[in-house]
């Protein structure tokens, strides 16, 4: 084991205020006195066999389908009931029921992840279609993170949503609203991530811990011109989260580092190497070396970059992108 990443390997319980995070392998053991029973339980087919023992302790169960946050949390509004709402999968799943919770409140949400994505660790989601834009978002009182569970993706699905992580580390600091706590936090991730990948076989723990810590970062400071870019090709041109943000990440760094030269160096420094040259190695790795790769047309580029520019967290990494250096960006991905 890499003495770098030992610290991925040491579980632990953190409590975040009112929020309670338990990471580590044998985590998920602890969800019958952390979650108790008659709970509703959001879910996907593959997620639910990962954890049969908090499906059978649930009172209801519901599929998250695939699709838009948005309308994928009105559609189940109506059937959803109870003051907990446990989600088991990955950021669809827990992005949705954290919609669920702040359209009908009060509510907790308890999230145990299936993917690198750490919408466990935020407030940050779409709201149902129909809800008020400004209501205010809900974050997940209870973590489960098992990185038996939370990096069982296999090989290149875990590489991309890795990358999606990579991406929070290297936005986090750079925002108009960083902090020193979350830069320390966002910048120990990415030396996490890009050394967990770095033998053959990744290494899990590390990986799950590198998410962790990211989300911590991004729940903080927030996020602006790669999320931006890469959320859009999600909602837009129907590519993977993960693909979306593996593809982007080694473009949108260049254009990061020309509004903070000295984070991204900060940034690079920590994962021993440049950071665009890794995101381009790592997104390789994931098979998402192009847009083109990943099926996206050149006419759907130019839909991307006007939905992109209306974007209001473009403002969070100054100057705020134009739809013209958009555009361009993904021209350099395509």
């Amino acid at each position: 084991m890499d003495p770098r990443l030992d610290e991925a390997h040491r579980p632990f319980r953190w409590q975040d205020g009112e929020r309670l995070v338990r990471f580590g392998r044998g985590a998920l053991d602890e969800a019958a006195d952390l979650l108790g029973e008659g709970y509703t339980l959001l879910t996907t087919p593959r997620a639910a066999t990962s954890a049969p023992a908090v499906l059978e302790r649930a009172a209801h169960v519901h599929e998250v389908p695939a699709g838009r946050v948005d309308e994928v949390a009105a559609a189940l509004r109506p059937g959803v009931h109870g003051e907990l709402l446990v989600a088991l999968g990955g950021g669809r799943v827990i992005d949705t029921a954290k919609a669920l919770a702040a359209a009908d409140p009060p509510r907790r949400v308890a999230a145990l992840p299936t993917t690198l994505s750490a919408a466990e660790m935020t407030s940050i989601h779409r709201q149902a279609a129909g809800v008020a834009a400004g209501t205010p978002g809900v974050r997940p009182a209870i973590v489960l993170n098992d990185p038996a569970l939370c990096a069982s993706q296999p090989e290149p699905e875990l590489v991309a949503s890795a990358l999606n992580a990579l991406g929070h580390a290297a936005e986090a600091p750079l925002t108009t609203l960083a902090n020193p706590v979350a830069t320390l936090a966002a910048l120990r991730a990415a030396a996490l991530l890009v050394g967990a990948l770095a033998p053959a076989a990744p290494d899990r723990d590390a990986l799950a811990l590198g998410a962790l810590l990211a989300g911590y970062a991004i729940g903080s400071a927030g996020y602006g011109l790669h999320h931006v870019l890469a959320q859009t090709l999600v909602r837009v041109a129907g590519v993977g989260h993960g693909q979306a943000n593996a593809a982007m990440l080694p473009h949108s760094l260049g254009a990061l580092a020309k509004r903070d030269p000295a984070g991204i160096a900060r940034l690079s420094e920590a994962l021993g190497e440049p950071a665009a040259a890794a995101a381009a190695r790592l997104a390789a790795r994931a098979d998402a070396h192009s847009l083109r790769a990943l099926g996206v047309d050149e006419a759907a580029l130019d839909a991307c970059a006007d939905a992109a520019a209306q974007r209001a967290e473009l403002a969070l990494t100054p100057p705020a992108a134009t739809r013209d250096e958009l555009r361009a960006l993904y021209d350099a991905a395509r």
